[in-house]
């Protein structure tokens, strides 16, 4: 499945935010007065524009999932990137009622990248993902198999991750009838689908087959506690604290034990042996502190993590690539990075990156230990 054609009002919308959010830095600083967090950080400036029409806008967690659904998708078509359709873009159903699009280029891939979508395991489809699993598949010269995981509340908690197994052994079973090696498959998300993919790596580690790489994007990881970037980023346009409970309720039945490592894979007795990783957080993220606990938890664990760190940009990033080229810069610099460890088979240590500060310089940031 891929985005649909958008319509002349998605089309002048697009237009009309583009035009905001791409006005000159100096313009945007004044217009939208960019904050700085706790961290000394600096929100990127076109974000801070974006953030500021978007705090204006409607609240999808004030709707029905279903509804929440129909917005979801509606600025899916609005604010993310046009990319270039694939070669190859084939829908598969990996067993009855679950479906997933296979984006190649046709030619002997690098791998495979197994790819969850974000949306709080509510909203969220392969669709409204289009962009990024183009980018990842062009940019990296893999094939990406983005997965239509089932979703809350019809579906709750632990479907999605039922889901990422039968796709997985799916991937693993098929990948040489796609020219691919098995042996040579990243298992990808953003956001719930970082989630998910973690808790995949950790559910399939002693397979004879196993992931070469775990990208998690902004991922949850856990859920039992509020970190601060949590309380710091409540009201984030972008993610606020409203929208987390909206999820959760739709997602969790009653008396699920929120300490269940299947829900919160930093709460795992053991994370050794895991693949290689690439944890991207944003410095204005609700969720940025899950991430770093987990980047921080698989190191100590002996895991070899590359740690991305875009300071000056805001949950879910991937998905604005069309008005904001602070996003769009970032989602190309993650493409990157999973190239590269592509080709050299395994991750880079450990780092953080100050990109804000590296975009205005255009010299290399030095690489630091993560605290």
């Amino acid at each position: 499945m891929t985005a649909p054609r958008r319509t002349l009002s998605q089309r002048l919308q697009r237009a009309f935010v583009v035009a905001l959010c791409g006005v000159p830095a100096p313009v945007a600083r004044l217009l939208a007065r960019p904050p700085v967090n706790r961290a000394g950080e600096r929100m990127a400036p076109d974000v801070a524009m974006l953030m500021k029409l978007t705090a204006a806008g409607n609240d999808y967690s004030d709707l029905p999932a279903a509804e929440a659904r129909k917005v979801i998708e509606t600025d899916a078509a609005v604010f993310a990137d046009r990319v270039a359709p694939c070669a190859v873009e084939q829908e598969v159903e990996i067993h009855s009622g679950l479906l997933a699009t296979r984006y190649s280029s046709a030619k002997p891939g690098r791998g495979l990248i197994l790819f969850f979508h974000g949306g709080g395991f509510v909203l969220g489809s392969r669709a409204s993902y289009a962009s990024p699993a183009r980018m990842f598949a062009h940019g990296t010269g893999a094939d990406v198999l983005s997965v239509a995981y089932r979703l809350a509340p019809e579906d709750p908690f632990p479907a999605a991750h039922e889901d990422a197994l039968a796709a997985w052994q799916y991937a693993v079973e098929h990948a040489e009838s796609w020219g691919l090696d098995p042996n040579r498959i990243v298992v990808a998300g953003e956001s719930a689908g970082g989630n998910i993919a973690a808790v995949l790596c950790q559910q399939v580690r002693g397979q004879s087959e196993q992931p070469l790489l775990q990208v998690l994007v902004q991922p949850v990881t856990d859920i039992s506690v509020r970190r601060p970037s949590q309380d710091e980023f409540a009201g984030s346009p972008a993610l606020s604290a409203k929208q987390i409970d909206w999820f959760m309720g739709h997602y969790l039945p009653a008396g699920t034990d929120q300490h269940d490592p299947l829900l919160c894979p930093l709460l795992a007795d053991d994370l050794s042996g895991l693949p290689d990783a690439v944890v991207a957080v944003a410095g204005f993220d609700p969720l940025r502190d899950d991430a770093l606990a987990y980047a921080a938890a698989l190191l100590e664990s002996g895991v070899r993590v590359d740690l991305i760190r875009e300071e000056g940009l805001v949950h879910g990033y991937l998905s604005f690539t069309a008005v904001s080229r602070s996003c769009k810069e970032a989602t190309a610099r993650l493409v990157a990075a999973v190239a590269a460890a592509l080709r050299d088979r395994e991750a880079r240590p450990l780092r953080l990156v100050d990109r804000t500060a590296q975009a205005k310089s255009q010299r290399p940031n030095p690489e630091r230990s993560a605290r």
